[in-house]
């Protein structure tokens, strides 16, 4: 039987991961009610970061082979060159990995440069790995096909060394074409939906939408203050934010939350959770200090938005929790359908905010007479190729979807990003949503 001495590195990290993930499983099942909300919520977060490591561990390895041990035997392996290219190679994937650290140490009113500078680097390494995977591939099914001996030579020798140089240049030009598109404010998209029941009073009543800021270690006071100008210029009925405001602890980035009390909208501004928030183990207090700057949080509950012409006509606004409060066993909280809607009736036209469009399925599995459901957390992918995974995760990915006779979902791709301050194949999102009356 093979010792986990003998096992090579990669099935070591492997090892090291399913290690991490059984603690994580155990601390969610056994250890959520047991401790404290700072112990869990640094156990929560040092887990996950020594997960995400030991994943990253394997492709860092097929990293250094590729760019770095593949040119080792040439000619230039003993100039100075090279050693600047390993130094720059293991900078690059040390500061990849410490991105995921970046939430216990370095949150504040404003970014600091280093987890700008290492949450690009693991977007980089995301897109470097895809292609080095995929050109190795290809690499592989040409051999196959063609029926080519793998012996070394010298034609093979010069295909080897040619897919890694491929794989970084297109990397880089990805990865700076990523941040260009991530720097530009969120794009305002207008879209028009018929509400069934919704009072002619209340036709045209403008909802803007907002999702996925991630304040935190990428996103601060400026951007938020962007955003917020924006929306203000739209000068909304009602303003909703449909989760994962946040990264980090309500005390820690309080000052980054400031510009957030000038939203003015008249009928109201209100928040559900995402999953995000509960990773920060500080849901309560986040509540109260969105309350002090007149956000009204919707804990499983709704509350009636009447029409400014006829106090008569109203139609139900309901939030539910994220479903990772019930995965995460968080006290007080779950998504629980039936108490959001308590008292919301199919006379009425009813909107639902559900942070996760896997909750707005199992929302209109439950109740098919919500007419519409607002959501995030896709991010529309965010960048490539995590676009195809966000897919096909997700029922709904992004945009406006028709639901039997009387119902839409629209889900947004995020107002701003989470972590990587990147968009490729996607792009960031203020939704200012025109209601209609049929």
């Amino acid at each position: 039987m093979i010792s986990f001495k003998q096992l090579p590195i990669e099935a070591k990290a492997a090892v090291a991961a399913g290690m991490v993930f059984f603690s994580m499983m155990l601390s969610r099942s056994y250890l959520a009610e047991k401790l404290d909300f700072r112990t869990r919520r640094w156990l929560l977060r040092l887990q996950m970061a020594l997960f995400a490591n030991a994943l990253m561990l394997m492709g860092s390895l097929h990293v250094w082979r590729s760019t770095v041990t593949t040119f080792t035997r040439s000619s230039a392996a003993s100039s100075f060159c090279f050693m600047l290219w390993k130094i720059a190679v293991f900078m690059f994937l040390a500061l990849a990995h410490s991105s995921f650290f970046t939430l216990l140490f370095l949150v504040a009113e404003e970014p600091y440069f280093f987890s700008l500078a290492a949450y690009t680097c693991l977007g980089a390494y995301i897109i470097l790995i895809f292609f080095l995977f995929t050109l190795g591939s290809v690499e592989q099914a040409y051999k196959f096909l063609a029926g080519r001996s793998t012996k070394a030579g010298t034609g093979n020798k010069n295909r080897a060394a040619l897919k890694p140089v491929l794989a970084v240049l297109l990397t880089v030009v990805l990865t700076v074409v990523g941040l260009l598109n991530a720097s530009q404010p969120p794009t305002v998209n207008s879209v028009e939906i018929p509400v069934h029941k919704l009072p002619s009073t209340m036709n045209n009543l403008k909802v803007v939408l907002l999702s996925d800021i991630h304040l935190g270690p990428t996103v601060g006071k400026t951007k938020l203050a962007m955003i917020v100008r924006m929306v203000k210029a739209l000068k909304p009925d009602i303003t909703v934010i449909v989760g994962d405001l946040t990264d980090a602890e309500a005390k820690i980035i309080r000052p980054a939350v400031e510009p957030l009390g000038e939203l003015d909208s008249p009928l109201g501004t209100y928040f559900v959770t995402g999953n995000h928030e509960y990773y920060t183990s500080d849901v309560s207090n986040w509540f109260e200090l969105l309350k002090s700057f007149n956000i009204q949080p919707l804990h499983n509950e709704n509350v009636k938005i009447v029409s400014p012409k006829s106090t008569s006509d109203w139609f139900c606004l309901a939030g539910v929790d994220d479903i990772e409060a019930d995965v995460l066993r968080y006290s007080g909280h779950g998504m629980d359908l039936k108490k959001a809607l308590r008292g919301c009736s199919s006379e009425h036209a009813i909107v639902l905010l559900a942070h996760q469009p896997i909750a707005a399925k199992s929302a209109l599995q439950e109740r098919p007479d919500i007419n519409l459901i607002l959501s995030g957390h896709t991010h529309g992918g965010q960048i490539f190729p995590l676009n195809a995974g966000a897919y096909l995760l997700n029922p709904f990915f992004v945009g406006l979807y028709k639901v039997g006779q009387n119902t839409f979902v629209y889900v947004s791709p995020g107002t701003m990003y989470y972590g990587i301050p990147m968009r490729l194949g996607s792009r960031a999102e203020i939704t200012e949503i025109i209601l209609r009356s049929p």
